[in-house]
């Protein structure tokens, strides 16, 4: 239905633009070209010939090339619940919670009936660190999608991903409906995410290091799961993390853990590499560049997964999702330097959160 609107659009105003190119999406249709010569190149003329056309159309730019947007015919859509986002994310709220309540010694999984008798237990135990993971994905990914419909681009609502990791689940993803009109417009909804979620989790972080829990030094540490740190863990845990007392050492309390989780999420999707956040941000910066980076940024996950193996299923996703970033509507628009410099910061994020070596067995 849309690529025929589009089709109808092109016949339309073949005697107006030498259409380039005509994206076309669930809720509009775009049309890229030059203005043809002898057309009035002011916008009241072009406006005259878009009237005579009964659908809604805004004129996102002229020069150099002219970009219009159409807004698909369709019939008036109720609301509607969002059954599925909902669905996803009480089930990940659940798996969340029962992981949880596992670091507070409430193990569900040993213990079933525990399920059917107590579940109040397992929902006390596991919130803590729940409500703290799922804050931070929360605030990562309503700032794509907050800043996604300030711009006018077209996104879905977060769709949770439950699965029986050792966090409870798998992060959250948003689909996104219509192309990226400008690179300013790609970046802002690429960095939004990363520093939306570092606002829940450095909190995390600092309010859970100062509050450990302290158990009798253990002998031998063989077969226990070893967090790596990162830049940015390591100075706030340097600035606030409580001395465990003669005798006794420190287990991370869970709000901190859902913190340290909440780096790692940020510090993977802003690798420079096709459509994650470092991939938008690093194309709306460098353009085309962006695809010597991300295939440098793959080759060297690959030299890292001698550290961690987990680098490996990375760099395959790297390749599967490709490296490439595509471009945006008005690529030739340049990023403007105060959104250069909060690339460069977010860089900077980058690297304070990068860990080498996430997860290994001591």
């Amino acid at each position: 239905m849309n690529f025929e609107f589009g089709n109808f659009l092109a016949e339309q105003l073949r005697d107006i633009i030498d259409i380039d190119v005509i994206y076309t999406s669930a809720s509009a249709t775009i049309i890229k070209g030059q203005l043809i010569e002898g057309v009035d190149f002011g916008e009241m003329g072009l406006r005259n010939t878009l009237d005579r056309l009964p659908y809604k159309v805004e004129i996102l730019s002229l020069r150099p090339k002219a970009v219009l947007r159409f807004r698909n015919p369709t019939r008036p859509v109720l609301f509607r619940i969002p059954w599925l986002n909902i669905v996803l994310f009480l089930l990940t709220l659940v798996s969340t919670i029962v992981v949880g309540s596992g670091f507070e010694q409430t193990n569900a999984f040993s213990d079933p009936r525990m399920f059917i008798e107590d579940p109040w237990r397992i929902i006390k135990a596991g919130m803590p660190f729940s409500f703290s993971l799922l804050g931070i994905l929360l605030f990562h990914e309503f700032g794509h999608y907050i800043v996604s419909r300030k711009h006018g681009v077209d996104v879905s609502l977060p769709y949770f991903i439950p699965a029986p990791t050792m966090i409870g689940t798998m992060g959250a993803v948003i689909r996104s409906k219509s192309p990226f009109i400008t690179r300013k417009q790609l970046f802002d909804v690429g960095a939004a995410g990363p520093i939306g979620g570092l606002l829940v989790a450095i909190p995390a972080i600092i309010w859970g290091l100062a509050h450990p829990r302290f158990i009798p030094e253990v002998q031998d540490m063989s077969g226990l799961v070893m967090l790596g740190d990162s830049l940015l863990f390591s100075l706030i845990d340097k600035l606030v993390a409580v001395q465990a007392p003669p005798g006794y050492m420190a287990l991370l309390h869970p709000v901190a853990f859902a913190g340290w989780v909440g780096l790692l999420v940020t510090m993977l999707n802003l690798l420079p590499i096709g459509q994650l956040d470092g991939g938008h941000i690093l194309y709306a910066m460098f353009g085309k560049a962006q695809h010597k980076i991300a295939l440098g940024a793959i080759a060297g996950l690959l030299m890292l997964s001698f550290l961690w193996t987990g680098w490996i299923v990375w760099a395959i996703l790297g390749i599967v999702m490709r490296p490439a970033h595509p471009p945006t509507v008005m690529d030739e628009l340049p990023l403007d330097k105060k959104r250069k410099m909060l690339g460069y910061l977010c860089i900077v994020i980058f690297i304070l959160c990068f860990i080498p070596a996430p997860i290994s067995l001591n």
